[in-house]
């Protein structure tokens, strides 16, 4: 038996509004897919449409350059496009990071293709980061200005945006408000990537700041004719621990806003984790002596892992290197699949496994035949040869 990986075949890329160049035509997709030898054709984002068309201008040209045919990489442009793309029988495999909504509908027709294909999507995350007591008592004013820092980072665009953090009630946790209130209060008003965000963003924070019992302490909305202003919302835990109209703080709202849960005690703070949908990332921030494997350091990171893709402690979004340790992904509806978009193991969307038995050497393709003509790393009767 010898086994490698080959590339499935076309692969549909669907941009990002939010990252022009790193998650658009030539983002993290389109290079993973490259790299596994399959051709691209990339649905531009309306946001972005003459930077797209140059980008894919760039690429064709270098792939002329390295002897290699410009239609590696298509373009198309449109809602009904993206529809089309999606069904096309030579569309081996997908990649989208966008909205729920969207990515949804075109999960579901890649699904109801008669063949189907796999679908990546990254659909949305809301982040959650939980601050125990003793980690408040301990630092509450820098853990308050690094979450306005991460709240506020690219005018709260960013796909990893803390959008729900858990802070404990009582004298320790009214510090780290008044450290985020100071931080994001100094913070100037910013420009949304389009219109379209900017009016989701003012209604979406309105809506939320309505409900009752939830308070403003820095009014998030509209900051000018085409800015917003950073802020954020507090709520007692206990209005999320039961379903009702409180559900709307646990959906993402995408800009400069985030939702403090005020909880009482960790029984509280663990209910309101088992409600939430899948993320891209969750956060905890423990003291020192947590840190050091006192308490419920371990238990909390424990309580987290089945809720996200990415478990930072003491630190803050985003952190999205490109390395092969990076998980870019996690449970619905972060992503539609386990696999990351970010990072050496995002290559593994694009390719299949395929086995090979008693087949002759001489008609083995190069990279599985005894004398490793390709000189590659691989394992070889269970030694690993590099």
């Amino acid at each position: 038996l010898r086994r490698y990986k080959v590339p499935l075949g076309v692969v549909a890329v669907y941009s990002a509004s939010n990252f022009p160049f790193a998650f658009s035509v030539a983002g993290g997709d389109t290079a993973s897919a490259l790299a596994a030898g399959n051709p691209v054709v990339v649905k531009a984002h309306p946001d972005h449409p003459a930077l797209s068309e140059l980008v894919a201008s760039v690429l064709r040209r270098a792939a002329a350059q390295h002897g290699i045919p410009a239609g590696v990489l298509g373009l198309v442009h449109g809602f009904e496009a993206g529809i089309e793309l999606i069904k096309h029988p030579l569309i081996a495999a997908a990649g989208f990071t966008g909205s729920v909504k969207g990515g949804r509908a075109l999960f579901d027709a890649a699904a109801a293709r008669p063949v189907p294909i796999p679908f990546h999507g990254e659909l949305g995350s809301l982040n959650p980061v939980v601050i125990t007591e003793e980690a408040a008592a301990e630092r509450a004013e820098a853990i308050g200005a690094g979450l306005a820092g991460s709240m506020t980072l690219g005018v709260g665009q960013f796909c990893v945006k803390p959008g729900l953090v858990l802070v404990p009630s009582g004298a320790a946790g009214d510090g780290l408000v008044k450290s985020l209130t100071d931080a994001v209060s100094n913070t100037d008003a910013g420009v949304l990537l389009d219109h379209r965000m900017r009016d989701n963003f003012v209604a979406g924070v309105a809506e939320r700041a309505q409900l009752p019992e939830v308070e403003s302490p820095v009014t998030p909305g509209a900051g000018g004719e085409h800015t917003v202003s950073a802020g954020f919302l507090t709520v007692a835990a206990e209005k999320l621990t039961e379903e009702g109209a409180y559900d709307l703080l646990l959906e993402e709202c995408f800009g400069p806003v985030t939702v403090v849960v005020r909880y009482d005690d960790d029984a509280q703070a663990r209910t309101v984790l088992s409600r939430l949908p899948g993320n891209l990332t969750a956060t905890v921030h423990l003291s020192e002596a947590e840190a050091a494997g006192q308490g419920r350091g371990g238990e909390i990171l424990a309580e987290l892992t089945p809720l996200a893709g990415r478990v930072l402690v003491n630190g803050w979004p985003t952190g999205v290197a490109v390395a092969p340790a990076q998980h870019h992904g996690g449970p619905y509806p972060a992503t539609t699949s386990t696999s990351t978009s970010v990072g050496g193991t995002a290559i593994e969307r694009w390719l299949r496994p395929v086995a090979y038995q008693n087949a002759p050497e001489a008609l083995l393709p190069p990279e599985l035949r005894d004398d490793n003509p390709l000189g590659l790393p691989r394992r070889f009767n269970n030694r690993l040869e590099r």
